[in-house]
């Protein structure tokens, strides 16, 4: 398995190849297509994240070798897309990975500077939802 550094690189590298914005948001709600089906009876208040314009879910469990398996969907194309950006890089990883990660693919792929101000709000909310879940894991390891 790549490394999340690794992962975020081979994201720029796709990027690169997208020079018009527009070839960039098609690739980006393409990229939403690809995640896996998230069960509606899952898509209760707990699971939503505060501070996103769009309704996004981000739900976590326990995987195997103290890895974090997270599900999550929206019911905004670009905003899917941007979650399966993040599940990319952070699904599967331990919550000290996800805890040391510098997330400098969103700036290198000038994602952060094409969302309005409330996408861009919502970006951090599901980050820092993300990492919320990585040191509730962590402390019940008592690490």
């Amino acid at each position: 398995m790549a490394t999340v550094n690794e992962t975020q690189d081979e994201i720029i590298e796709e990027f690169e190849g997208l020079t018009d914005w527009m070839d960039r948001y098609a690739y980006i709600i393409d990229l939403g297509n690809t995640l896996p089906e998230y069960p509606e009876s899952e898509k209760t208040p707990q699971n939503l994240i505060e501070g996103c314009q769009s309704r996004v879910w981000i739900d976590a469990k326990r995987g195997e070798s103290d890895r974090i398996d997270f599900k999550a969907d929206s019911d905004a194309l670009i905003v899917k897309g941007i979650v399966a950006l993040l599940m990319r890089v952070l699904n599967d990883r331990t919550p000290d990975e996800i805890l040391n990660a510098d997330l400098y693919f969103i700036d290198k792929i000038g994602l952060k500077e094409h969302l309005s101000p409330t996408r861009s709000n919502g970006l951090v909310a599901m980050v820092k939802q993300i990492n919320d879940y990585a040191r509730a894991f962590k402390m019940l390891d008592g690490k």
